[in-house]
């Protein structure tokens, strides 16, 4: 997952950025709503994180102006204010949910992978395509019950595909979500991370589940969608010294 974290306290907002690192998200850190509102209009966020009190306007402001320009990904309200009016306006602005500080670090990551989930269609924590189930909370994969074992890299690509399933993925989407802007490879990076990934689940029984759609990138569909309406031609494989992480 990808998340935009909009914190003035510093100190705050290292902490939350070294949790979320922690849960496998890769995170981009603003002070102010004005930085905050760029970013998730050029980038594709999987959640915001939004205090309420910024040095430039409020978080409600934030928030009126993401749905005014149509950006539909989800706020997570995170402040000191514990007020009952405080929480009916942010709804009311258009924010998906809400915690008071201080706040439980483990129910701050459970509930933005509630969030997340919800939006993207999803109403418990496994996610499914044909035999295909990834489970968010324990970052586990299994085909038929099998568990696939699948480095870091490997399963922030089945994550992301799996929460958009349907949706193609171009490779510089996989690129700023697997690194969020800083020390990027080359593109073609993504091509043996799909390699590999597809050779994984082909071998546990899973095979055709990653599409190419060519001359654009990738995407996941239940099997049934995939045989009918996609060319489910493998990558070419290349010779990389990158290593997987």
């Amino acid at each position: 997952m990808r998340a935009l974290l909009v914190e003035d306290d510093l100190a705050v907002s290292r902490g939350i950025v070294a949790l979320l690192k922690a849960a496998a998200m890769v995170v981009d850190a603003v002070d102010t709503g004005e930085e905050a509102l760029e970013l998730a209009r050029l980038y594709d966020y999987d959640v915001v994180v939004l205090d309420l009190v910024l040095p430039d306007m409020e978080g409600y402001e934030v928030v009126r102006r993401l749905r005014a320009a149509r950006v539909e990904t989800p706020v997570l309200i995170l402040s000191g204010l514990n007020r009952p009016q405080a929480k009916v306006k942010a709804f009311s602005m258009g924010a998906d949910d809400f915690i008071t500080k201080p706040f439980d670090r483990e129910e701050l990551v459970a509930r933005i992978q509630a969030v997340v989930r919800r939006t993207k269609g999803f109403s418990q924590p496994s996610l499914t395509a044909g035999p295909l189930v990834l489970n968010l909370n324990s970052r586990e994969v299994t085909v038929n019950g099998q568990e696939i074992h699948l480095t870091g890299k490997e399963y922030a690509i089945l994550e992301l595909l799996t929460l958009r399933k349907g949706v193609v993925m171009t490779k510089e989407g996989f690129l700023n979500h697997l690194y969020g802007g800083m020390d990027e490879p080359e593109v073609k990076i993504i091509d043996v991370f799909i390699c590999k990934l597809r050779k994984k689940l082909a071998q546990a029984g899973a095979d055709n589940l990653i599409g190419t759609v060519w001359g654009r990138g990738y995407v996941l569909r239940e099997p049934s969608a995939a045989t009918a309406r996609m060319d489910m031609a493998p990558a070419v494989e290349t010779t990389t010294t990158a290593a997987a992480a």
